[in-house]
């Protein structure tokens, strides 16, 4: 009897589970159909899968419009801010782990008070401040917010995790005569993988599809995201909608891809603390 309820408990929640995948990939499936159909087909049967598979819409994308471009800045920006958080929160959250100091608690605490903050709430400020810097209207300006967005919560996520990492690795490799910068680098850095894995994510994901701080700091149409720069696809009183919806499908692939290519090591970090 007591199998059965297990069974159906696990039934029940593999049901939701499945049903949950529905909900979230449908909207998904839709868009993806929508980018092969024409506005006529899109308004007559949305949901219905398209006559024929055609091309048309992501050819008018590719060479009708300055989506490259605007793709070209989201790569540069997000790889460029990705990189930039995971090297200085990866150096202060090893200082903070791995050496013992007064004033480590308070440093954190720090870092972890930049959580507390929406950075949007400051906009007026922060913009203020980077207009004065002549950093309006340019990558590093963007880059810079989006690097200070982020290392809050990468220096708690890699904070945690280095703290679980043995001593024993680091003893044994200053025995043998290791520097400081070559344990770090070579042994403590590659055992947390999955962190980097979730910091790197967690931070690529909202960077890619931020619309608010380039709507606000960018001007010029050479140097939009996809985001903000998708919106010229939207008329005044006509929108094409198939072009409109290859554009999502295609500024949606690159960070799916990245998702599905590092998902191993992302469901890892995610268990690595409840298995701790």
């Amino acid at each position: 009897m007591k199998e059965r309820g297990e069974l159906f408990k696990n039934g029940a929640i593999q049901l939701l589970l499945a049903l949950n995948a529905v909900i979230m990939v449908y909207p998904l499936f839709v868009m993806v159909i929508s980018s092969f159909k024409t506005n006529a087909e899109i308004f007559s049967s949305p949901f219905a899968l398209p006559a024929s598979f055609s091309l048309t819409n992501a050819e008018r994308v590719w060479n009708e419009t300055n989506f490259v471009r605007y793709l070209a800045n989201s790569v540069g920006i997000t790889t460029a801010a990705v990189a930039l958080i995971l090297l200085f929160s990866t150096m202060a959250a090893y200082a903070l782990a791995r050496y013992r100091f007064k004033l480590s608690a308070l440093v954190l605490m720090f870092f972890l008070s930049g959580m507390t903050v929406p950075l949007k709430l400051a906009i007026i400020p922060l913009f203020i401040q980077l207009d004065s810097l002549g950093l309006v209207d340019s990558y590093l300006g963007l880059v810079l917010v989006y690097v200070a967005m982020g290392i809050p919560s990468a220096v708690f996520i890699m904070t945690g995790f280095l703290r679980t990492l043995p001593r024993e690795l680091e003893e044994s490799a200053r025995m043998d005569g290791a520097s400081e910068l070559r344990i770090m680098h070579s042994i403590m850095l590659p055992l947390a993988r999955p962190a980097l894995v979730i910091v790197a994510i967690q931070n690529a994901v909202p960077i890619w599809n931020d619309f608010f701080f380039p709507l606000v700091l960018i001007t010029s149409d050479n140097l939009k995201t996809l985001p903000q720069g998708l919106t010229v696809f939207v008329g005044e009183f006509t929108t094409d909608w198939g072009v409109l919806f290859t554009g999502l499908t295609l500024a949606a692939l690159p960070i799916t891809l990245l998702y599905v290519v590092l998902s191993k090591q992302f469901i890892s970090g995610i268990t690595h603390g409840a298995v701790k």
